[in-house]
């Protein structure tokens, strides 16, 4: 499974990079896995999402929230291990509103250190 997530991250940072959109989940059915991206990941993702569908570029941005260009860049850069409440703010920027919510895990086999992208991992602070 942690090869999946691995995947879907891998999938959604190149079409950021290449400025695609990034398809909507496909709808459950009964028998199929739910693979999800790590919060972190996730935040990301919809900030780009976000932005997309504002049409609005990463410098517009940057004057929304009276920050330079590169700090937006790293708000959408999936190796940069961003601060949660920032991408949050640039969200809320844009008229969006951040939910969580915690289930089960039905994937004991991911790591329990709350970083679960061999990514994330290697570029996490210690």
């Amino acid at each position: 499974m942690a090869e999946a997530v691995d995947c879907l991250e891998e999938a959604s940072a190149g079409r950021m990079k290449r400025g695609d959109d990034i398809p909507r989940a496909s709808a459950f059915r009964k028998g199929m896995t739910v693979v999800g991206l790590p919060a972190l990941y996730a935040m990301k993702a919809a900030l780009y999402a976000a932005m997309r569908e504002a049409r609005l570029s990463q410098s517009a941005v940057a004057a929304k929230l009276g920050k330079n260009e590169k700090e937006v860049r790293r708000l959408l850069d999936p190796a940069h291990v961003s601060r949660l409440p920032a991408i949050e703010t640039a969200l809320r920027a844009l008229g969006k509103k951040v939910r969580v919510s915690v289930e089960e895990d039905v994937r004991p086999e991911l790591p329990t250190d709350g970083v679960h992208s061999r990514r994330a991992r290697r570029t996490a602070p210690v």
